[in-house]
């Protein structure tokens, strides 16, 4: 079928922020389809409201709007742009629920738009979970037997007639958001009880236990003419009862016969040609009964998922990118592969290598939270390995974590909980392969080990030849290693680490004997197609065996390390960093090199950069591919800490660094070098000390006074750190920041109560300085700045405080001999402006300064680093009044951590971010707001609860409240104030409090607004439950001053109608 030309406009809504169970994978998939209807000369109209993906990059679409993803936002987009067309299967669940709302809702037939690449009826049968189960039963396939439960009194009924275990899933919800499994009645009521008010249909499926079966994924595409096609078979390690996001996966399936294969592959189209799928990527999930061969299939989703992008890495086919093209009218057969330049998409893909993909989780963050892996997505991000064995590919996965390990174990970090070591193997935890491995050390049978994990034998099987490995090395001397050994190793994945761990070496020197014998690790292709056909594009994964594939470049090469799995910390505002870095080189004449693990991310994306290698961001595997590519130079600073960590280690093997050096990086982290700096320049910064021990932390404490910022040195996300108000909090946290970096000194700084905080990003070329914005944090001093909200331009800031933020920043820019890029952190206290820290390296709010000022500063620092100097590039004058307010939020997930303390503080929690840009302050602010949350309340009640110190400054913020409607709910001490300043006050009783109380008036759905500030960080009160019960119930809840205020001001735009759409191109 011809391309359409009956559409010329293109609307596509995004995922929104990066959230747990909807990463950015959808902003891969997204930019793709934008990427691919521009080039087929369509006008692509984009919301999103995630401003640090390079999908929201004003040059990937004809007009971008950084909006709050709801029906009546994009139906005023609508409406402005009159696009011909929908497509609604890019943008996760966030992206086909505003499709489906809009559609249902007659908006798109009022302005003429259609759906294309899937329509209305399809994602009804594909979502709705009874629609779905009649559907398969018309095509004689099996479901687990289920019901529906719509109040708690219908799941006892359901679980006396399907018997316990039950997996419960509420419908509609995200990464089984509300979801679980329940073994007895009691918890059947709590999970059943969560899910009924998070479903926004209020119904959750109950369905028959099918935990211990064995789980597989098919990636599906089909076209308008009925040509189907699976791109993909994928195995989860883990047996059914662990969400598949949170599952080691391995692809292609490795435990199906070629019948069973067949079968799934013959019934996956069937589901796709009777849900009606017209054309696009699907997936489609199935369990196998290991004792009977019984196939169910659990669920399809008729939408790009989360699943789509691995499948797109692990076999270089394009999914999203095909999904476009066949939406506005193309057959897979009129599609050119992209890999070969030479066979038909409608080539089913064929791998001659094994992909393994390991959530990576962040635990450590939610103290409280259980850890236990079940059918609620709990994974903050993820990594992808290839080997020509699923052991050399799991070893490589292993080592990309960045969770301190470096293998399967023998690797120096081994630390076993012996009390409960069974229960650890057969828990499915993060820790429970590490367990397994360990297991078959000591002499557990596959048998008993299956029987405990529900691991199936095959993949047991793979983990003892990797112990067997490993006992080959074990007390050998390095020396008496030889080739055959060494190449055996290598192939069974074990790491340069482990293997200098087991020969009692180091790893350099393992580097040095592995290069004396001649085992090198060599770079294969991935080419969609076992080496059937030639590939023409230069992906690449390195093993160990006879020739590389790599094809020689006569350009100057620029290599750039990205930044491996997406954390709590570090995210994808790094790899739009890398991303811009690499189309700067690219146009700069630089043939570019990407190194990267993120199978989630568009840097890894096959034609992003001109070479890529998915490879683990360690020194060994980065080294392997500087010696395969010998790189004219190498970009270590826009990848966040992950390729910081190698910069030294790099330079001193001579690599050539490019940009600001390595020691300019450990001069702005080396605490007396730093602070000794700032003496010779004048500029304040919080009295600060260094402990290695408590003693001498009393001593620093005895000498500044409390309360004090505790922080341990090189760190992500400010892991570990908090706020220290006396001697006690100062002995626990001293220990707790001990754990964090054993081997690094503790800093202690005086903490600036009541400062504002604010964060500068700028370019530095040695010798000019151009300031890219000024971000003033909404939350007081204390708050993580990743975590605190912030505008652009500054809205509270005197001139004098201004030309002083300006100076510091030159004058330090420049003094650490920064080439690129630089972020320093402010604090502003009674008109004095003190340091906090500097940082010499690409921020996390690189993409939200550049969206909100129209400068790509990423691009502008790599051409720096290339040679180029800012007087230059004729940059725009930066000015505080730009006519509008950029405002940028960030989004929690608490939700999937009950009972972690939701308060915020210097440790950084949040996943993603939203972006609100308007004409006044209070309209930008809400627009986050209504980014995250999706409505903002605007009447009921509101309960306030605040400490002694803040008692007298939330009366204006009570009165503003009441101002606009709002009822008060107090409890003793907060409403006798509020009274006694002439608000109107309902009393109600504390949570630990007989009852009625203000626990009972949450869960009756009586409160709509809750401020609570306590403080410091108080553990297990009063304000803690009921913090729990807001996230619990999905109340809107503040627990600082200053978001109480801005809040109340964003109520007010939002019921004065002060929010009009906005698009980058038109800043």
């Amino acid at each position: 079928m011809p391309r359409r030309d009956d559409i010329k406009k293109i609307l596509i809504i995004g995922s929104g922020p990066i959230v747990i169970g909807q990463a950015c994978e959808f902003d891969y998939s997204g930019t793709q389809a934008c990427k691919v209807l521009a080039e087929e000369g369509y006008e692509v109209i984009l919301v999103n409201s995630n401003p640090a993906t390079i999908m929201t990059d004003p040059s990937m679409a004809t007009r971008t709007y950084v909006e709050p993803i709801t029906a009546s936002v994009v139906e005023r987009i609508i409406e402005r742009e009159r696009p011909d067309a929908l497509l609604p299967n890019m943008g996760g669940q966030t992206g086909l629920n505003c499709a489906v709302e809009l559609a249902e809702a007659g908006v798109l037939e009022k302005y003429g738009v259609e759906m294309i690449g899937c329509d209305l009826e399809a994602i009804r049968k594909g979502e709705d979970r009874k629609l779905f189960a009649e559907a398969m039963e018309r095509i004689g396939l099996d479901v687990a037997r289920s019901g529906y439960a719509y109040s708690v009194a219908d799941a006892e009924e359901l679980a006396d007639e399907l018997g316990f275990p039950l997996v419960l899933r509420p419908s509609f919800t995200l990464g089984g958001a509300g979801g679980g499994i329940a073994y007895g009645m009691d918890e059947l009521r709590d999970i059943v009880r969560e899910g009924l008010e998070l479903s926004p249909a209020g119904e959750v499926l109950v369905e028959e236990s099918i935990i211990g079966w064995k789980e597989y994924e098919m990636e599906v595409m089909r076209d308008a003419a009925g040509n189907g096609i699976i791109v993909c078979s994928i195995e989860n390690f883990d047996a059914m009862g662990v969400h598949t996001g949170d599952s080691i996966t391995v692809a292609p399936a490795q435990t199906l016969t070629d019948v069973e294969y067949q079968r799934m592959r013959d019934a996956s189209l069937a589901i796709l040609e009777e849900i009606g799928v017209a054309c696009g990527g699907s997936n489609v999930q199935f369990a196998v009964n290991p004792r009977d061969g019984r196939l169910i299939v659990i669920e399809m989703n008729p939408r790009v998922s989360r699943s789509s992008a691995l499948a797109s890495k692990a076999t270089g086919f394009p999914i999203a990118k095909m999904a476009a093209k066949l939406a506005v009218g193309y057959t897979l057969d009129e599609i050119v592969n992209d890999i070969t330049k030479a066979t038909p998409a409608c080539f089913e893909p064929s791998i001659d290598y094994v992909v393994v993909k390991i959530p990576r989780f962040a635990f450590e963050k939610f103290a409280g939270s259980d850890a236990t892996l079940s059918t609620r997505m709990k994974a903050v991000g993820e990594v992808m390995a290839i080997g020509s064995t699923f052991d050399e590919a799991l070893g490589k996965a292993l080592r990309s974590l960045e969770n301190g390990r470096s293998g399967l174990g023998r690797d120096g970090h081994d630390e076993f909980d012996d009390t409960h070591f069974k229960s650890l193997v057969s828990t499915p935890t993060e820790h429970r392969i590490y367990y397994m491995a360990e297991a078959l050390r000591r002499g557990m049978s596959t048998e008993e080990l299956a029987s405990l994990s529900l691991v199936d034998p095959w993949f047991i099987d793979r983990l003892a030849d990797m112990v067997a490995v490993e006992e080959m090395f074990d007390g050998m001397l390095l020396a008496d290693v030889d080739a055959r050994l060494m190449r055996r190793g290598k192939r069974h994945g074990l790491s340069d680490v482990q293997i200098a761990q087991l020969t009692g070496s180091d790893e350099r020197s393992v580097r040095a004997r592995r290069k004396e014998l001649g085992v090198i690790g060599v770079f294969k292709t991935v080419d969609t197609c076992a080496g059937e056909f030639a590939s023409q594009t230069n992906y690449y994964y390195k093993t160990y065996g006879d020739e590389s594939e790599i094809r020689p470049c006569d350009k100057p090469k620029a290599m750039i390390i990205g930044a491996g799995p997406n954390r709590i910390g570090q995210g994808i505002e790094f790899d739009y960093c890398c991303v811009q870095a690499s189309y700067a080189l690219e146009a700069l004449g630089y043939e570019t090199i990407m190194v990267n693990c993120n199978p989630e991310t568009v840097s890894t994306d096959y034609d992003t950069s001109d070479r890529l290698y998915f490879e683990p961001i360690t020194y060994e595997d980065v080294m392997d591919i500087i010696d395969a590519e010998a790189p004219d130079g190498v970009v270590v600073t826009l990848g966040g800490q992950t390729p910081l960590k190698l910069a030294a280690a790099l330079a001193d093997e001579g690599v050539h660094i490019m940009g600001t050096q390595p020691s300019a990086i450990d001069l702005a982290e080396d605490r007396d070098r730093f602070s000794a700096l700032l003496d010779e320049l004048g500029i304040p910064y919080p009295v600060a000390g260094v402990a290695e021990s408590l003693d001498e932390a009393r001593a620093v404490a005895a000498r500044i006074g409390y309360p004090l910022l505790v922080r341990p040195s090189y760190v992500l996300g400010g892991r570990g750190m908090v706020i220290a108000y006396d001697e006690q909090y100062l002995k626990r946290y001293m220990a707790q920041a001990a754990r964090v970096t054993p081997d690094h000194p503790v800093y202690l700084d005086s903490f600036l109560e009541s400062a504002t905080e604010c964060d500068v990003d700028a370019l530095c070329d040695g010798e000019d300085v151009y300031i890219g914005a000024i971000l003033e944090h909404i939350e007081e001093a204390g708050i993580h700045s990743g975590d605190s909200a912030c505008c652009t331009p500054p809205f509270s800031f005197s001139d004098a405080v201004l030309a002083t933020l300006v100076d510091y920043t030159r004058r330090l820019a420049l003094a650490v001999q920064t080439r690129g890029l630089v972020n320093i952190q402010f604090a502003v206290k009674d008109g004095k402006v003190y340091v906090i820290e500097v940082n010499p390296r690409a921020s996390r709010t690189v993409p939200f300064v550049s969206k909100a000022t129209g400068v790509p500063l990423a691009q502008y620092a790599v051409r720096i680093m290339a040679g180029e100097r800012i007087a230059d590039f004729g940059l725009p004058v930066r000015h505080e009044d730009m006519g509008y307010y950029a405002c940028k939020e960030a989004v929690m997930p608490f939700g999937r951590f009950p009972g972690a303390e939701t308060m915020l503080g210097p440790e950084m929690k949040s996943t993603g971010e939203v972006m609100g840009i308007a004409r006044d302050f209070p309209s930008a602010y809400a627009k986050t707001q209504l980014a995250i949350d999706y409505s903002l309340p605007t009447s009921g009640k509101v309960f306030i609860s605040v400490c002694d110190r803040e008692k007298r400054n939330i009366v204006p913020i009570a009165h503003a409240l009441q101002d606009l409607g709002f009822s008060i709910v107090s409890t003793g001490g907060t409403g006798r104030l509020l009274r006694a300043n002439g608000l109107d006050v309902e009393i109600t009783r504390k949570m630990q409090e007989a009852r009625p109380n203000i626990g009972d008036m949450i869960a009756n759905g009586e409160i709509s607004l809750l401020v609570n500030i306590p403080f410091g960080q108080e553990t297990r009160g009063d304000s803690y439950h009921l913090r729990s019960a807001a996230v619990r119930h999905g109340i809107c809840y503040v627990t600082t001053l200053a978001g109480a205020n801005a809040l109340a001001q964003a109520i007010s735009a939002v019921r004065d109608g002060r929010l009009a759409p906005v698009a980058l191109q038109d800043l």
